[in-house]
């Protein structure tokens, strides 16, 4: 009898924990994010947030999704596709101030710009100007094709010299280890990755901060709608995924771990290189994880009017950044 009272006991308490679990997660606020490219090394913090429950603890139920490059990202963060997403602020600004879009910056994950190109050393493909007559493998959508007419033109060749191929993501490295193109679109933490795919071969990076400074990198969005009808649900979901940030930067091997847990295909190794390669870029001193200064995004915007990127007097500061004034 004291069994069977104990197994009846147990049975309450499991359904009235059941029952609580079940209100808790009913109370979550759900919500879709996109990574900026895919599922590398450099985009594992936001599954550091899950799996450490800064999301949770934020009162979010988050859904994780691959992001296919910038322009992507903001098209389906402004058409309500996605809550969230991480999209190349520079790019950004391109795609907004031409297509007015309806999306806002809500935090800095990257205080400098990661774009590059890379290839491999014996294309002899040295300085920008060796680009010329080239192919280059990229997503349509990605950071590095949208600077790339600016980025040229400011190295003082013709974008019009170089061919880009439409490829997926996962496919970059292997289309450069095989030779298929001359260089392919990559961030600068990215180089782990392709020295494995190149198995040993010397690669070459052209780094687009080189040509063009003082830009920042990849930024989180949100729509203008939901920032200001869910201040309190971004300014959450912010919070959240910057901890997450400064968690994986801090701790790159576990993060590269947890990654793998949620994406197998995924090298915890590799993912952990990406990370020590980005923590200079998120982690500034006397510069807060995330922040945003006023002066900086006006000297993008100004880098990228002198460039012919975008027309002057076409958008603000405000235009782009929360809480930002407009000028």
């Amino acid at each position: 009898m004291l069994t069977r009272a104990t197994a009846l006991l147990t049975a309450v308490v499991l359904t009235v924990s059941g029952c609580a679990d079940t209100q808790q997660n009913a109370g979550a606020e759900k919500v879709t994010y996109l990574t900026s490219f895919n599922t590398f090394g450099r985009d594992s913090y936001a599954y550091v947030a899950q799996e450490k429950g800064y999301f949770r603890d934020a009162g979010l139920e988050v859904t994780i999704n691959p992001g296919t490059g910038t322009a992507d990202v903001l098209k389906f963060v402004a058409g309500g596709r996605a809550e969230f997403g991480t999209a190349d602020f520079t790019g950004s600004v391109i795609s907004i101030a031409k297509d007015k879009l309806p999306v806002t910056t809500v935090a800095m994950v990257h205080q400098k710009t990661l774009a590059a190109l890379v290839s491999l050393s014996d294309k002899g493909i040295k300085k920008p100007a060796d680009l010329v007559g080239k192919q280059i493998a990229d997503a349509p959508g990605s950071t590095m094709r949208l600077m790339f007419p600016m980025y040229a033109k400011k190295a003082g060749f013709d974008p019009g010299s170089v061919q880009f191929v439409p490829s997926a993501p996962p496919s970059l490295p292997q289309l450069l280890a095989s030779g298929k193109v001359d260089s392919i679109g990559q961030f600068t933490v990215g180089v782990p990755l392709i020295e494995k795919a190149v198995q040993g071969r010397k690669i070459a990076t052209l780094p687009y901060g080189d040509v063009l400074p003082d830009l920042y990198g990849n930024a989180l969005v949100t729509s203008k709608d939901l920032a200001a009808k869910k201040p309190e649900q971004v300014a959450k979901f912010k919070a959240a995924l910057l901890k997450g940030l400064k968690y994986a930067v801090e701790h790159p091997d576990e993060a590269g771990q947890i990654l793998r847990k949620f994406q197998p295909t995924q090298d915890a190794e590799v993912a952990a290189a990406e990370l020590k390669l980005m923590a200079p870029s998120v982690l500034v001193p006397g510069t807060e994880v995330g922040a945003a200064d006023q002066a900086r995004v006006k000297r993008t915007i100004e880098l990228l009017t002198s460039a012919g990127a975008i027309s002057a007097g076409s958008i603000t500061p405000g235009d782009l950044v929360a809480d930002l004034p407009s000028k």
